[in-house]
């Protein structure tokens, strides 16, 4: 016997239902982060409001977006720098810093394939944001 009543083991059973949607949500997002959008703003509305009857549709105004950085030096970079990358973090950044302190300059990005923790779909992630070692 469990000890539970019905309605406790109903709400066990509606708490581990939510657990694996939860799971089965960073999952997805994980494998697929182009699926991925940003919430709304606070106070933004969420769905456009209806028109009237006889109006057209704004043209849509372009999109602002940030400047683009330059792409990052990998033997100059330092250990925060390289943690701002999408993919990296604190952990991965010193093993970055170590595997040039260590084996000397990259001489491309394809030797960070050599460092623990990155593999090939990251070093795809990274390749855009780091620019190709001279030589």
């Amino acid at each position: 016997m469990s000890g539970l009543t019905d309605a406790e083991r109903r709400g066990a059973r509606v708490l581990a239902v939510l657990l694996v949607l939860g799971t089965l949500t960073d999952l997805v997002r994980a494998q697929y982060p182009q699926w991925v959008s940003l919430p709304p703003a606070v106070g933004a509305p969420t769905a456009p409001a209806p028109m009237a009857p006889g109006e057209s549709p704004t043209p849509a105004r372009p999109v602002a977006r940030a400047p683009a950085q330059a792409p990052l030096d990998l033997n100059a970079a330092t250990a925060a720098e390289l943690d701002a990358l999408p993919g990296i973090g604190p952990v991965l950044a010193a093993r970055i810093v170590e595997h040039r302190r260590q084996h000397g300059a990259f001489r491309s990005v394809e030797e960070l394939l050599s460092v623990q923790g990155i593999g090939p779909r990251l070093l795809a992630r990274l390749r855009p944001a780091l620019r190709e070692p001279p030589g």
